[in-house]
């Protein structure tokens, strides 16, 4: 069994919105540990549209999603959060009046006095191959994220995919595989162009095998990968041995485990008061764009606001016992020594 980890405040998404809410609740003396299923902070606007202008950020007449992370990281960084990246939350229970039991994908198991779910639509899930019988390899010899590169080392690899990710793992872990491969569809890359330009020099001086075609059939047993069919352009097929595959075909995003959490749900989305938006379960809370009230709108600076009402809400579940006097970061010097600034 894993060591619990106690917090105050454990939040599920570290997107704009998530990482806010480390601020406002850093201004009250709680603290928070983050999980997301991305491998790095940002959410949607560091996943999916990290050079994408937006416009509508009080205070901020044109910012990129990655620009915006990157502020926001510093803005919290007085109150020290702690990150779990590559996770997802696989179980909550409510276990007392003010505490919760979380547990992640990875193992990890939280106990914290409220939890905050600003997971935006839901979690980003890998898309799965169109190839028949994967399931029954995942998660021991089909792997959609690399969780440890040790776990990977002198297998024989075959990375699927033509993105950014296929092609920043296939660089990262050609130096520590027996033998890699890396196979797409086509001879033409959506990756950086640097990227693409060391793969081919790798496979020009036989470091890595590359392969035009796509992956049709599975061989192995037992969960084992043993080999895969690809099948070329050109019509031929090929059968190549394997210890492990790890396809990059993009995210999609679900509600996932969410909808087994004991929650009320209005069309995939979650229910709150607008007081504190709060869930249906006390010490749950709900921000950003998977919540749902009377006259909501799905943008950055509502979930925001969210976040600051949500805080001053969960204050009194980790300080039961204390009066709550609210300030000014402009007036106070006790939150201007918090930031720093003092």
């Amino acid at each position: 069994m894993s060591e619990v980890i106690k917090t105050d405040v454990l939040i599920i998404g570290a997107g704009p919105v998530g990482l806010f809410a480390v601020f406002e609740l850093g201004l009250l003396d709680i603290k928070a540990h983050l999980v997301d299923i991305l491998d790095k902070v940002g959410g949607q606007c560091a996943e999916l549209y990290p050079e994408k202008p937006i416009y509508d950020i009080p205070g901020l007449p044109i910012v990129t999603g990655q620009a915006l992370t990157e502020a926001l990281m510093q803005q919290i960084h007085p109150f020290k959060p702690t990150f779990h990246l590559g996770e997802m939350v696989t179980t909550l229970e409510k276990t007392g009046e003010a505490h919760f039991s979380v547990a992640t994908d990875a193992g990890k198991v939280f106990e914290a006095k409220c939890v905050v779910i600003a997971a935006g639509g839901g979690s980003f899930q890998p898309k799965r191959p169109p190839i028949q019988g994967i399931e029954a390899y995942e998660a021991k010899s089909v792997h959609y994220a690399v969780r440890k590169i040790d776990a990977l080392r002198d297998k024989r690899l075959l990375i699927v995919g033509g993105g950014d990710s296929a092609l920043d793992w296939t660089l990262n872990l050609q130096p520590v595989a027996k033998r890699l491969t890396l196979v797409h569809r086509r001879d033409e890359f959506r990756g950086a162009p640097d990227s693409v330009n060391k793969m081919r020099a790798l496979v020009a001086t036989g470091g890595m095998d590359l392969k035009i075609g796509q992956v049709t059939a599975l061989e192995g047993a037992d969960g084992q990968l043993a080999a895969v069919t690809i099948k070329g352009n050109d019509g031929s097929s090929t059968r190549t041995e394997i210890d492990a595959m790890l396809p990059f075909f993009g995210l999609t995003m679900k509600l996932g485990p969410v909808a087994n959490w004991g929650l009320k749900l209005e069309d995939e989305l979650i229910p709150v008061d607008t007081a504190a938006f709060e869930t249906n379960v006390p010490g749950l809370f709900a921000i950003g764009d998977i919540n749902t009230y009377p006259g909501k709108l799905k943008l950055i600076l509502s979930g925001f606001h969210e976040a600051a009402l949500m805080a001053q809400k969960a204050y009194h579940y980790v300080y039961p016992d204390k009066r709550l006097v609210f300030q000014y970061t402009t007036s106070s010097t006790s939150l201007q020594k918090k930031l720093g600034v003092a």
